[in-house]
């Protein structure tokens, strides 16, 4: 393998850490970005009853956006990617596994899985996902109402606007370290 492979399998990997990091923090603008537009996705998740097959990458951030609300907090942790390039189309197959809460419902749903994706490499030089997809491992599903201890401590802030200053402040307020873990 040659530095220019590396640095594809490289620019792929970031492509899907990014998926990650705007689906985790709803940025929904942002992870647009990250499909071709006639990208397609299987999650194969039974707590809709029914793997999902969504086709175009509007359709994609719309159902992400509608269903993982303000009320849902989820975190994704995907590694151990084992990326193949051919020219200008690439696959990737990722482990990962997620956590969803959510509060409305009082639900978590934890799961696993192995993510098995296509890329495509755009007249802009840019990787994109073309294809996303997944058929669970595992998904186990708690009741808070089960878990009288359970507490949520702390939740996903909307964003806010970068300080112009570079200084350590959120919409005003000065952050310390104990405010990291938080945050």
């Amino acid at each position: 393998m040659d530095l220019m492979d590396l640095a594809t399998i490289e620019e792929i990997r970031q492509v899907k850490y990014r998926y990650l990091r705007c689906v985790d923090l709803k940025l929904w603008d942002e992870l647009a970005g990250v499909f071709t537009p006639d990208a397609t996705a299987d999650y194969g998740t039974l707590a809709y009853g029914k793997p999902l097959k969504i086709a175009g990458r509007d359709e994609i951030v719309a159902f992400l956006r509608a269903k993982l609300g303000p009320d849902i907090i989820t975190v994704h942790s995907a590694g151990q990617p084992e990326i193949t390039v051919d020219g200008a189309t690439a696959r990737g197959t990722w482990s990962f596994e997620d956590t969803v809460i959510a509060t409305e419902h009082r639900i978590v749903v934890k799961g696993a899985a192995f993510y098995q994706d296509r890329y495509e490499l755009g007249e802009d030089g840019q990787w994109r996902i073309a294809h996303t997809g997944y058929v669970r491992t595992y998904e186990a599903m708690l009741s808070l109402d089960d878990l009288p201890s359970f507490r949520l401590t702390a939740k996903l802030a909307p964003p806010a606007p970068p300080d112009p200053s570079g200084g350590g402040e959120v919409a005003g307020e000065v952050l310390t370290d104990a405010d990291a873990g938080v945050r």
